[in-house]
């Protein structure tokens, strides 16, 4: 899996200049990673005379009876010997030119390493979807032949001809193909949905086939392409044979400089294309198809200069101009201290001078607001990266990024491998954000580990941003500088997250992890206040137990209930924070206690409110499967069945309820699925539409909403009591980044945070918004425990559909892991969630501590205890482990 011949020296891939020449003798042939699960190692190819193919192209080969995609890794001289010339085949094409300058090309093989994935793996994650294809078998009736009265079909049967009902002799499983093809109006599906469709359908094939009434082809692979559009072009004078009409239409292409898209000439003029077609002929236009980007369109925005800055915003932002070369700066800044305007200001030098910006957000939901910024100040300059665009969108956007010009690139944490050439700086915004790491598919990268690696192969700054830090920066970069002032220099020290100076790929049995590539030059950079000196806003915490003691059972309490009131009184805006989204955590019969759960896995379903009078339905929210809601106990046949915990529909009813003049807009994940939502809804309220914005964890993630006075928090201990040891870490984050949305504009804020245990020190803490209390009382927590960041952990996942055998086999493989004395293995053990999706899940954790690497296992072995009915997924550095 793990291509042991790709790290050695000579595979490193050229830069774009060193080409194949076709009318050379050298160089004949070409070594490839194809796109085939199971594949592993390279495969030599024939070039074509006709294609001029250099290291880094992707490529569209035969394998099999396939088509695939592959990535030119190295021309040959001379095929290994082991191989006999007229066996190797022929490349088939050139899908895109490659962009893998060795950079780049580093970073991807110690993604592949560090992460234990195969290197093609990966390159599928860096790509955009669609350039690596693969062909699929395909059946489609033969025309004009066959049953049914349409003649004789190549290879066809006479008795099938001479029989009233030529389909009779078919048997049960041909008919069914044969008639499902027919209902088609092409008369063509792909092999795969026929054998969805029809058991044993390969059989029933095999019998059309053999009768001539079918034939089986390869499709190429659907590649993305670029979109191409009719461009009208003016090339001679008005002269006097024209007819009035054409007179028109050539005036209007006089006008726009003698160019203009067709359908845009033809809606102004308000003609048919038949008009066109005679100018063309009479040669005074030529209509030819041109390519147009499909890239995002955000608003037409007036342009923006930059803003005056605080003092400790000018010192940060002169460390981060004078930073030469590679470096990892904190900018450690408050809710509302003016993080976005020193990245901008950050950037527009390195505009000038020719260089690329690459920022990275945590949510897609952050985008717009981000993006409507940084276009105001740089214009067409900026695009978008994220996985909610289109495929042609990504396809476009990535090629535009290759061309070199200077430009900044805003994006999710897939942009952590878009192919920016010349980058000056990459930032990110919001690093402590869990959003930055994939737990699957792999690899399970973590964008900020992979953005470390990328600016120091690139030898570029490295900027993350947070009011409240990961530990992990904090160890590394925040904490050694202690009291230091902003912009002063530290050296890093042990407990980060790489600590050890190796300085390249280390060669411990079974490890293959990428070490960094020198001692890290670190930065902490302080923005201690508000802009404008604004205060934080004053957290309130209110004991439930106490409002329920004195008879208030409502889910709001009197305090918060009373700043409702107010909003509307004062003409003010509020946020409304609520854990989950749905109406109702669960549902349970009140006479026996049964709750109802998904079939599929081991959790409790939640009711979601859909429409006034619509029927009420329960979905789970981890495989989406749904049903109505019952009207009678499944167990004991009660009616009586009650709606317990509440998301964020239960609440914007209970809202309407007791404020009907409240205007409210929901903002989670059910309400932005659609493109374009997330930017919908936020301008909504930004324009006064609505008084209040209901809402789970987006809202947390630097939304800058100055009319925004209120921020509520429904529950809090939704956070704080989970299985989980980074579970404070993300409450006081999420906490404390909601806190502050409140009071960024002139008004001041005020912050409400309802919770049944307010001596909780994640609580304490945020109430007088001080992360270093609760940095210093968490970190003693993980030292003790040996836990990030002074330990390190690799999680191994198994699951199957057999409860028995992925439970045998996870047991299997920590009996296998024991013997080494390198390591603490915890487990096997059930995931807090057994069943997902009918899939039953076991876990294994691997702790050590990072001053000494271990002897790691050989992972090969290790999936070779796997049976083929279990799957294994190797999560490095994991953040999630329930």
């Amino acid at each position: 899996m793990y291509i042991n011949d790709i790290k050695l020296s000579p595979l490193v891939v050229a830069e774009p200049s060193e080409s194949y020449q076709s009318g050379t003798t050298l160089n004949r042939w070409v070594e490839v990673l194809v796109d085939c699960p199971g594949s592993t190692g390279l495969f030599t190819y024939r070039l074509p005379a006709q294609l001029e193919i250099k290291p880094g192209d992707i490529l569209s080969v035969p394998f099999g009876a396939q088509q695939l995609g592959a990535i030119a890794i190295r021309l040959l001289a001379q095929p290994n010997i082991d191989l006999a010339p007229e066996k190797i085949r022929e490349v088939e094409d050139i899908v895109s030119v490659g962009f893998f300058p060795s950079a780049y090309w580093e970073l991807l093989n110690r993604v592949a390493a560090y992460y234990y994935t195969p290197l093609i793996q990966v390159i599928r994650v860096a790509l955009p979807p669609g350039l690596l294809g693969r062909s699929q078998r395909r059946i489609r009736l033969v025309r004009g032949g066959g049953a049914g009265g349409r003649g004789q079909g190549a290879g066809g049967s006479s008795y099938l001809l001479a029989s009233s009902d030529p389909l009779a002799f078919l048997t049960p499983t041909a008919r069914q193909v044969w008639e499902l093809l027919q209902g088609q109006p092409a008369g063509d599906y792909s092999f795969a949905y026929l054998q969805q469709k029809v058991k044993s359908a390969y059989r029933g094939i095999r019998e059309l086939l053999r009768f001539g009434l079918v034939e089986s082809y390869l499709e190429p692979p659907r590649l993305t392409r670029p979109k191409l559009q009719k461009a009208v072009i003016l090339t001679g004078t008005i002269d006097s044979d024209l007819t009035t009409r054409q007179r028109e239409i050539l005036e209007v292409l006089r006008r726009h400089n003698g160019e203009l898209w067709q359908n845009e000439l033809l809606l102004i003029c308000n003609a048919s294309s038949s008009i066109l077609k005679t100018l063309t002929q009479k040669g005074y236009i030529v209509i030819e198809e041109r390519e147009v980007l499909r890239t995002e369109q955000g608003p037409v925005l007036a342009g923006d200069g930059a803003k005056s800055l605080t003092a400790a915003q000018a010192s940060a932002l002169q460390t981060i101009q004078t930073l030469d070369g590679f470096a990892e700066v904190l900018l450690h800044g408050v809710t509302g201290s003016g993080k976005t305007e020193v990245y901008l200001q950050a950037i527009a030098p390195l505009i000038k001078q020719g260089k690329s910006a690459l920022v990275l957000v945590p949510e897609i939901g952050l985008t717009p607001q981000l993006t409507d910024r940084f276009r105001a100040r740089f214009g067409n300059k900026v695009s978008v990266y994220h996985s909610a665009l289109s495929d042609g969108e990504r396809y476009d956007t990535w090629r535009q990024m290759l061309t070199g010009e200077p430009q900044v690139v805003i994006g999710t944490r897939s942009a952590v491998f878009a192919p920016l050439p010349n980058l000056g700086l990459i930032i990110l915004d919001e690093e402590h954000d869990s959003s930055f790491k994939q737990d699957s598919p792999i690899p399970t990268y973590h964008a900020r580990t992979v953005a470390k690696w990328r600016a120091e192969l690139e030898n570029c700054p490295l900027l993350l941003g947070s009011a409240t830090p990961s530990l992990e920066t904090w160890v590394s970069v925040g904490g050694k500088h202690g009291s230091r002032g902003a912009g002063e220099q530290g050296s890093r020290g042990a407990g980060g997250e790489f600590v050890t100076p190796h300085s390249s790929l280390s060669t411990q049995h079974g490890l293959n992890a990428p070490l960094p590539l020198t001692s890290l030059s670190t930065h902490y950079l302080s923005l201690p206040e508000r802009i404008n000196s604004r205060p934080l806003p004053p957290v309130e915490i209110v004991d439930m137990r106490q409002e329920l003691q004195q008879g208030n059972r409502s889910i709001f309490s009197r305090s918060l209930q009373e700043a409702l009131q107010q909003l509307q009184e004062k003409k003010q805006q509020g946020i409304l924070f609520i854990h989950r989204r749905g109406h109702s955590t669960f549902v349970s019969c009140r006479s026996c206690g049964y709750v109802l759960e998904c079939p599929h896995c081991d959790v409790s379903l939640a009711y979601h409110h859909t429409e006034e009078k619509a029927p009420e339905l329960l979905r789970c929210h981890y495989c989406n499967y749904a049903r109505s809601h019952p009207k009678y106990c499944p167990d004991c046949s009660s009616p009586y069945l009650k709606f317990f915990g509440s998301g964020t529909q239960r609440v914007t009813q209970e809202l309407a309820r007791q404020f009907p003049e409240l205007r409210l807009i929901r903002f989670d994940s059910d309400t932005t699925r659609n493109k374009g939502s997330h930017r919908t809804l936020l301008t909504q309220f930004a324009n006064g539409e609505a008084d209040l914005l209901v809402g789970t964890q987006m809202l947390t993630k630097g939304l800058d909403l100055p009319q925004v006075t209120l921020v509520g928090v429904v529950a809090a201990d939704g956070l704080l009591n989970l299985s989980d040891y980074r579970a404070s870490e993300r409450a006081f984050q999420t906490l404390t980044q909601v806190a502050g949305r409140a009071g960024r504009g002139d008004d001041p804020g005020r912050v409400i945070v309802q919770t049944y245990t307010t001596e909780h020190q994640v609580i304490a803490a945020v109430r007088s918004h001080d992360y270093h209390s609760f940095s210093q009382a968490e970190l003693e927590q993980r030292q003790a425990l040996n836990y990030p960041p002074y330990g390190r952990l690799i999680l191994l996942r198994l699951s199957s559909l057999d409860p028995i055998q992925v439970q045998n086999t996870a047991q299997i493989i920590a009996t296998a892991l024991s013997t080494e004395e390198e390591f603490e293995i915890l487990g096997p053990a059930p995931a807090s969630i057994l069943r997902v999706a009918n899939r039953y899940r076991w876990q294994i954790l691997i702790k050590f501590a990072p001053d000494a690497l271990p002897q790691l296992p050989d992972w090969e072995e290790v999936r070779s205890l796997c049976p083929s009915s279990v799957s294994l997924t190797i999560d490095v550095d994991p953040l999630n482990i329930m």
